[in-house]
């Protein structure tokens, strides 16, 4: 679905004051065109604790995966072939999975999902999702898809290398003739992304990279 026209955001991110810090600040809202400028200028949001008031991060050392850089092991490939992958079929369901409370960590809360299930009928937020063999959802992925940028925000698995089949269906969908100007932002490197071929760039690179990124075209299945 081509990304529909938003309207003029109304708050400001002005690079220049942020700290020296992961955490930017609080406040403002989760209208898409806010969403849209925040991804724009380097920023994501993340409740400050579940049901709380947003925050909005930056990270210092922002995780990053460059398309020609992702790790396909000969074990990875092979379990991808169990699994059937589709984008954008069940949008809803892979936000709920991800957001599932019993996963350690999550921080996905009701306003979020509100958020971006919004984005998604705009056709600016994304799934990919993977099904085993009996048709069941058992790993995916979402995100916000802006020019050559895709701020992946968040993946789940519920059998062994569902999550990872979720990333190399993505990185085939973005490898076209722009794929060497295009970025997966990962928010933060762990040691599971760092396997997959994952990166931290310091947020001055990042800052600096984004808009040649941003201008780059859409993958022709979101145009």
């Amino acid at each position: 679905m081509t990304p529909q026209p938003l309207g003029p955001n109304r708050w400001e991110f002005d690079q220049d004051s942020w700290p020296d810090d992961d955490f930017v600040g609080v406040g403002a809202d989760l209208a898409p065109e806010t969403l849209i400028a925040a991804y724009a200028t380097g920023l994501f949001p993340m409740p400050v604790e579940p049901g709380g008031p947003m925050g909005w991060w930056s990270p210092l050392r922002r995780g990053v995966l460059q398309l020609d850089r992702l790790r396909v092991t000969r074990s990875l490939r092979k379990s991808t072939n169990r699994f059937t992958t589709t984008i954008d079929t069940a949008f809803d369901e892979v936000v709920e999975a991800c957001a599932d409370p019993v996963r350690d960590g999550a921080w996905i809360d009701g306003q979020i999902g509100v958020a971006y299930g919004r984005l998604h009928a705009l056709g600016w937020a994304h799934s990919v999702e993977v099904r085993n063999a009996d048709g069941l959802l058992v790993g995916g992925l979402y995100g916000v898809a802006i020019g050559g940028l895709f701020a992946g925000e968040s993946m789940f698995h519920r059998e062994s290398d569902a999550s990872k089949a979720a990333l190399v269906a993505l990185v085939e969908v973005l490898s076209d003739e722009y794929a060497s100007q295009r970025l997966v932002d990962t928010q933060w490197q762990t040691p599971h992304l760092a396997s997959l071929g994952v990166a931290e760039w310091p947020r001055d690179e990042y800052l600096a990279a984004l808009p040649r990124v941003l201008d780059t075209p859409l993958p022709a299945t979101w145009r």
